[in-house]
């Protein structure tokens, strides 16, 4: 055996839950992504697991627009945009996204964890500081480990915390704050009101990461700046195309000279290939069918409203959730475990949330709503959850 053999043969960790038959990870679907998914077995399971909340991946506009721009392009670019990768449509779409999201100019990358992990490695340096909220997802928490500035957290959503840390600093240094508009675990919004005023306050800048906001909040589904009011204050905005926008893929928009110096030195997007041409046009598609269909941002708030308050009525515990994401408590991870399989037993497909996405007092399981989930299809969800809860003792 090799160094590498020798250092890694002892982590069995996963080994212990597959051993125990509750193992929740790399469960095969044989089906296209919707609120109902087909399994390795052939079992027809409730998706409640996807990012999906505007229920477009398996949409007929969006498969078409995929497969006009595979036969006009081909499967691929076969290089980084800064070479012989960028296509008409890519610049089309970041045209489009910028004026979505009211910015000057936006960047395509080819995946939204490149785009976190670019832009910060690169925006801020040595001098600089950037301060992030605690629960901010993985992808912001490597592009700061990246960059050369200097590197500060503040507690979840705690002002008085993040006043305290601005306090600290140099007022003409660049500070830029970076914060999730929508928790991807918990659900809940970053106090972007808050935030901004903190931003005058100490000469800050704002980057707000839309992932889990584009297509759920703000006019047409702009994400939480807009439904705040506030896209004018936030410097930078981030997004995928992952969730609403049934593709893959990302995006930072901002002032035409930020994005000048990111064309030119964020190395996740210069020494990337660029967007598969399939994957680029079926964002674009779905973009333009969220601008054109207010009334799918509406069904999703529909089904979210209605989740929300039988899982209160249910007695579980759902934290401070604003969203389409529902967290249920379950403070164990092996219960969170166990719940899992029950779940996907019973035909509920939902994830486990542990360490290190959350404290290990904190374990939960993730229930997501699609704007194409029907009342019926929760609450057969909720009624499944609620026997399983009870029969493990974490609900009464």
């Amino acid at each position: 055996m090799g160094q590498l053999q020798d250092k890694y043969k002892s982590y069995r960790e996963p080994q212990k839950f597959m051993e125990a038959g509750v193992y929740p990870y790399f469960r095969e679907i044989t089906s296209k992504q919707g609120t109902e998914v087909t399994d390795i077995d052939g079992n027809k399971i409730l998706m409640f697991g996807s990012n999906a909340y505007t229920g477009l991946p398996n949409d007929p506009r969006v498969i078409s627009a995929a497969q006009q721009a595979l036969e006009k392009y081909g499967s691929g670019c076969a290089g980084s945009r800064f070479l012989n990768g960028t296509l008409d449509l890519h610049v089309q779409l970041e045209k489009e996204l910028a004026a979505f999201e009211g910015k000057d100019e936006a960047l395509v990358f080819s995946t939204g964890f490149s785009v976190n992990a670019g832009v910060l490695s690169v925006v801020v340096g040595r001098g600089d500081y950037v301060i992030c909220d605690d629960r901010d997802h993985a992808s912001i928490v490597d592009g700061r480990r990246l960059s050369f500035a200097t590197q500060l957290r503040y507690k979840h959503n705690d002002m008085e915390d993040l006043e305290r840390v601005l306090q600290r600093l140099p007022h003409e240094a660049v500070k830029l704050i970076v914060v999730d508009g929508v928790f991807s675990m918990e659900g809940d919004l970053a106090n972007l009101p808050a935030i901004v005023e903190l931003k005058h306050k100490y000469n800050c800048s704002i980057m707000v990461d839309e992932a889990h906001g584009i297509g759920v909040f703000g006019r047409q589904g702009r994400g939480v700046c807009d439904h705040f009011g506030l896209t004018d204050e936030v410097d930078l905005i981030m997004g995928t195309f992952s969730k609403s926008l049934a593709s893959i893929g990302g995006f930072i928009a901002g002032d035409k000279d930020t994005i000048n110096y990111l064309r030119h030195t964020c190395r996740t997007y210069i020494f990337s290939a660029s967007n598969a041409p399939a994957a680029t046009a079926a964002a674009l598609e779905a973009l333009h069918i969220i601008e054109q269909e207010p009334e799918r941002l509406e069904q999703l708030w529909k089904v979210t409203n209605y989740a929300l308050k039988r899982f209160k009525e249910e007695g579980f515990e759902i934290g401070d959730t604003e969203s389409p994401i529902i967290p249920l408590y379950v403070r164990d991870i092996e219960k969170t475990f166990i719940v899992t399989k029950l779940a996907y037993e019973a035909g509920v497909f939902i994830n486990p949330v542990i360490p290190p996405a959350c404290a290990p007092q904190d374990t939960l399981v993730r229930f997501a709503l699609m704007a194409t989930h029907t009342e019926e299809q929760v609450e057969r969800g909720v009624q499944a959850l609620t026997k399983i809860f009870k029969a493990q003792g974490i609900i009464k």
